[in-house]
């Protein structure tokens, strides 16, 4: 390639001559080229797509000048004989060459490309110019995509690092400004002065990609052994060179000892490597709070990264399909690294070394734990998914984390089980034999089917391709001075082997794998002399539940868990039962400021059963209020879209006026579906509730015969959203002895490709029955009356004043106050927004209410909606409506309608929601 950048355009001319070695036996009529930088180019590409999945609108929001795309000019063959190209399937990061001759086997064909890059900001992907006049540049070129299984794969950019390039031997001048320095992963071999620029010539053989940084401040340097090279610019300047020399020495061999010498002989490490694919944890905190000495840091940063690009470099697979080999590699390797040179490194770093955090149990776990707690937070879940599944079908916490770690835990699983250094002999096998050819998934089970003396089709077929949960237990344990009878339950039918372990004074004496318990098995073994039994003692296993994986010999007191009371929250410890207790603090205006302390047993992890205790004191009334809960899990692992029944028991006794509580009592059942395909962000739920509440009478409002009641009520919900666009369905029937009422609500939001958003919210409700004389059960045209007591009202029994102001989004969701409050028969309305700019939007609704014995009414209301922090904290602020003109008010001020939630769940969720 001859490469020329233009630094004011952001772009790059390119000249490629492609020579195609058809290495495959088949006739090819047409080759595909990875054209991965044209997926910025359009808003609705499969990346656009992926960034949508995920909440992130910064790319649908992108000037023209922001995003990348590729411009192809010219393509002709050796003959100089024009070459037909498409874009398959109307993708647009993929280019179709059509030959004028067909492409034989073992033959090859010579092309000439003449095409432009724009190369797309840095802030979508990290990858691309920043506002430094840094340049990276990463999946930039056409490249021809690898070819198996009689086709080529053809594979969009998802962001996902997962290109899928044949294997090429490169040649490049790249021209660049004069004062600009390079880094890349292909050898620099002459460097010549042009003018104001310089004419850079770089090499390399069997590479997937070419990376290159080119930036006007060297931030690189390069280390070299007899091993490998490398260009590493991960930022530090916590340590000095001398101690990153040292570190990428250490690392550098302690790989090659695991996987044999490197085919490539240069590697390069971006600070943008990194930040992509970081070592979560304690380590990412900043510098000042963080727990772990600054060489660890970078030594935990380089290692991960450096085994990242390692495994790129030398391991030709479909990093899409088989992305579980190279990941499960990279963090079983970590592992091993871990133990040998920190291997009495806690999770915590020196955290651990406070007296006063002792007693908990993340505390004292060791660094290698945190992975297999990592991937458990999502198994509690029941989000977790198999390790075969393809990368682009994994929601983002599994791709970055939970995934990789039981890709390694995996693997260090079947180490454990196979010992004699097996599985790190078949994958230092497996890398040395192809190197050079294309490889897969099937090829590595072979090979360490061949290397291994014991059956291990379960580790295949059970472990990486189905998302069974591991979970054994005790049953009963008959014990004699020599010999043990030990009852076995496997509770999910799961069946792999498991490690017995005998302990005595919690010190190992003897252990043994068990295998073939599909159900249960009673077995019987000596007795060693050992005090207690333990399953998985040392977490080999990745398994579901640890809390049954113990028995004691010493009688009937010593197997039961005592007590432990925690401040805050911990990690599930199986020794204990912990309580954890927390102060809370709600706020409204009847009873002020309550204080109170949450009594729960809810730990970091997902548990089947956890409930919560929260007496409260009222500051205004003196008085004792609160609230409780119960809450009952049952994941379904079975194929299908229901994966989730809780079963939930909640009540609270609060004021509902100066003078006057209410209590409520609450038993519900719920059904939770999800699309098969997780990465679909679209959930449905049916919940059946009854409510029973009562009310102390009270002076201050005029709601009469209202005070003791019980609604049963039933919900359907469908909910689809994503960054551009949100449809959501929910379906509300309500019946008591005086009232029956079915409502249902549309909800659709979309973003444009014009950057103009538009809202619509359509509501309709009517009564079948109505037997009461008062409007306490009607519909609210501007404020539900939440006799369910569903939202968090500040002054929900408020008709003036501040308070009253407070708008919450139910029924007819209209933002003035009118005449007409309520409707007893029926309700219908429309609400609308469209966003002017950034976070301010104008909105507008109608609705029709009908009332007995009075006219339908036609009500319309308007003015700007100001979006400050969605469903945390907006303001609305009226115009014009059926009262006439607002503004005209001079009470307006007492117009204006605000949404204000004091509950942190909902502000972080809009963080959490693109992880899960």
């Amino acid at each position: 390639m001859e490469v020329r950048l233009n630094l004011e355009e952001k772009t790059l001319l390119i000249k490629q001559t492609l020579t195609f070695n058809n290495s495959s036996n088949d006739t090819l009529q047409s080759l595909i080229l990875n054209d991965w930088n044209n997926a910025f180019s359009s808003k609705s590409s499969a990346l656009a797509n992926r960034f949508s999945d995920e909440f992130i609108r910064a790319f649908h929001l992108a000037t023209e000048k922001e995003r990348g795309y590729t411009k192809i000019n010219t393509i002709v063959d050796e003959n100089f004989q024009t070459i037909l190209w498409e874009r398959p399937n109307e993708i647009v990061d993929l280019v179709k060459l059509n030959l004028n001759q067909p492409l034989l086997p073992c033959s090859k064909k010579t092309f000439t490309l003449v095409y432009t890059v724009k190369i797309p900001d840095a802030k979508f992907t990290r990858y691309g110019f920043d506002n430094n006049g840094r340049i990276t540049l990463k999946n930039w070129f056409l490249n021809p995509a690898r070819y198996e299984h009689k086709q080529f794969v053809e594979q969009s950019n998802e962001n996902l690092d997962d290109i899928s390039n044949a294997f090429s031997d490169f040649e490049i001048d790249i021209e660049i400004p004069s004062n600009y320095f390079i880094a890349s992963n292909l050898s620099e071999i002459n460097s010549t002065p042009i003018a104001n620029s310089k004419k850079v010539t770089l090499i390399a053989n069997n590479k997937y990609d070419v990376s290159i940084t080119l930036q006007p401040i060297d931030t690189y340097q390069t280390y070299k052994n007899e091993i490998i090279e490398v260009s590493c610019g991960i930022e530090d300047d916590h340590i000095n060179d001398l101690e990153k020399a040292i570190i990428f020495d250490k690392i550098t061999r302690f790989i090659a000892s695991k996987l044999g010498k490197p085919l490539t002989s240069k590697i390069l490490i971006s600070q943008e490597d990194y930040l992509r694919q970081p070592f979560y944890g304690l380590n990412q905190l900043p510098s000042f709070l963080s727990p772990f000495p600054n060489d660890l840091i970078y030594e935990l940063k380089f290692l991960k990264t450096y085994l990242n690009n390692y495994l790129k470099e030398n391991l030709n697979l479909n990093h899409r399909k088989d992305y579980w080999i190279s990941d499960g590699i990279q963090v079983y390797l970590m592992m091993q690294y871990a133990d040998e040179y920190f291997s009495n490194l806690k999770m915590t770093g020196n955290i651990a070394k406070l007296k006063v955090l002792k007693p908990y149990h993340f505390i004292n776990l060791d660094f290698n734990q945190q992975y297999n707690y990592l991937y458990m937070l999502m198994a509690r879940k029941n989000l977790d998914q198999a390790l075969n599944e393809q990368k682009n079908r994994l929601i983002k916490f599994n791709e970055q984390i939970a995934s990789k770690y039981r890709a390694g835990l995996s693997l260090k699983y079947l180490d454990s089980y196979l010992g004699n250094n097996i599985v790190n002999s078949t994958i230092e096998e497996f890398i040395q034999e192809n190197q050079y050819f294309g490889t897969n998934s099937r090829q590595f089970e072979t090979v360490l089917i061949k290397n291994s003396p014991k059956d291990i089709n379960w580790f295949f077929r059970t472990v990486i391709e189905s998302r069974d949960l591991i979970d054994y237990k005790f049953g009963k344990v008959k014990k004699t001075n020599d010999s043990i009878s030990v009852n076995i339950i496997n509770r999910t039918g799961t069946n792999v082997p498991i490690l017995l372990y005998h302990l005595k004074n919690n010190e190992v004496i003897h252990k043994t794998w068990i295998n073939n318990i599909t159900s249960d098995s009673t077995i019987v073994l000596p007795r060693f002399d050992a005090d207690k039994l333990t399953l998985n003692y040392n977490n080999e296993v990745p398994e579901y539940n640890v809390r049954n994986n113990w028995k004691s010999l010493k009688g009937f007191f010593f197997n039961n868990r005592p007590f432990k009371f925690l401040f805050f929250r911990d990690l599930e410890d199986p020794k204990y039962n912990q309580i954890f207790y927390v102060p809370e603090v709600e706020f409204n205006i009847y009873d002020g400021v309550a204080l109170g302390m949450r009594i729960n047993n809810k730990s970091i992890l997902n548990k089947p059963f956890t409930f919560s205790v929260t007496p409260m004191y009222s500051s205004n009334t003196g008085k004792f209020v609160g609230k409780f809960s119960a809450v009952v899990e049952d994941n379904i692992r079975e194929k299908g879209k229901l994966y989730n029944i809780r079963y939930l028991l909640t009540g609270s006794r609060f004021h509902y006026a100066q003078d006057a509580f209410y209590t409520n009592f609450v038993p519900i059942v719920q059904f939770r579906f999800r699309d098969e395909n997780l990465r679909v962000n679209k959930n449905e739920f049916i919940q059946l509730r009854q409510v029973y509440v009562n009310r102390d009478k009270s002076e201050f409002t005029s709601d009469a015969n209202t005070e003791n009641y019980n609604v049963f009520n039933a919900k359907y919900g469908n909910y689809q959203s994503e960054g551009t666009k949100h449809f959501s369905l929910l379906n509300d029937l309500q019946l008591s002895s005086s009232f029956g009422k079915v409502a249902s609500e549309i909800h659709y939001r979309k973003l444009f490709e014009n950057n103009r958003q538009i809202s619509f919210r359509l509501y309709a409700g009517a009564f079948m029955y109505n037997s009461t004389n008062s409007d306490f059960f009607s519909f609210g045209l501007d404020r539900p009356n939440d006799y369910m007591f569903d939202y968090n009202l500040l002054g929900r029994s408020e008709t003036t004043g501040i308070y009253s102001q407070q708008y919450v989004y139910g029924e007819g969701g209209l933002k003035s106050k009118f005449d007409t409050r309520f409707a007893n028969q029926w309700m219908t309305t429309l609400n609308s927004t469209l966003n002017i700019w950034n976070w301010i939007q104008i909105y507008g609704d109608i609705g029709m209410l009908k009332n007995k014995y009075e006219n339908a009414k036609f009500v319309y209301d308007s003015g700007f909606h100001l979006n400050l922090v969605p469903d945390y904290f907006e303001l609305f602020l009226p115009v014009y409506s059926s009262n006439g003109f607002a503004l005209n008010d001079e009470n307006y001020a007492t117009q204006i309608r605000f949404v204000v939630t004091l509950s942190p769940k909902t502000l972080v969720s809009l963080f959490t929601r693109k992880w899960f």
